[in-house]
């Protein structure tokens, strides 16, 4: 059995995306792959069960359905801040659930893909974060950097934080999520420069977002 944990340089730069590329490439190469969304924030009621959107697309794009209840753990309603989210609704998010619903999808799946929330410290309560959790877990980092304005900084800085934290940086992915981003060549040559890990591949902008098709533009670490 293999595990990442998956991160990125901020919200909203195509994290799930590029988890569910990495669930095709997966599988493309026979391995029995799922992802895990151990916390995810905003959800809706389908057909008597609250869903959310990333966990839901993880879910499709894995080689089978574990279930809601390991694959996310903790679903809160409300689109914020999951410590937020968790105090309003009265859920206190614990560690210890999390890890054992990984440790049943490892006897599951050849790999498991655990995907963070939003950046690489975001608070799960009042002393405990996201990165964290990547800690208990202790699977090797793959970090998603959105390519757009300030995406070196951001990259930078989360490489750093992950290796502060003792867990190994397996590689990062390139995401390209403004196609309108000048000098893309050269923020992506920055970063191969000054990254310490493998790119493990370019993501194009994917306007109707089919991780399938973009499978073959990510390899997984060595």
């Amino acid at each position: 059995m293999t595990a990442f944990f998956i991160t990125g340089t901020d919200t909203e730069i195509g994290k799930t995306f590029v988890t569910c590329t990495l669930l095709h490439a997966a599988r493309a190469r026979g391995l029995k792959a799922v992802g895990m969304k151990p916390v995810a924030a905003g959800a809706e009621t389908i057909q008597g069960e609250l869903i959310n959107e990333d966990a839901a697309r993880l879910r499709a794009a894995g080689s089978f359905d574990p279930g809601l209840a390991l694959l996310n753990p903790y679903c809160l309603a409300s689109p914020i801040a999951p410590h937020i989210a968790a105090a309003e609704e009265g859920v206190r998010i614990e560690a210890g659930r999390i890890l054992a619903a990984f440790d049943e999808l490892t006897r599951q799946a050849d790999v498991v893909f655990v995907e963070g929330v939003g950046g690489f410290r975001v608070p799960l309560d009042a002393g405990y974060d996201t990165a964290d959790l990547a800690c208990d877990l202790a699977l090797p980092v793959i970090l998603v950097v959105g390519m757009r304005l300030g995406c070196i900084n951001h990259a930078l800085l989360t490489a750093e934080a992950i290796q502060a934290r003792g867990l190994r940086l397996a590689g990062w992915i390139a995401n390209q999520v403004d196609p309108a981003m000048l000098r893309f060549q050269e923020n992506l040559d920055a970063l191969r420069l000054r990254m310490e890990a493998p790119l493990l591949g370019v993501v194009p902008f994917q306007p109707g977002g089919e991780a399938a098709s973009a499978a073959a533009s990510v390899s997984l670490p060595a």
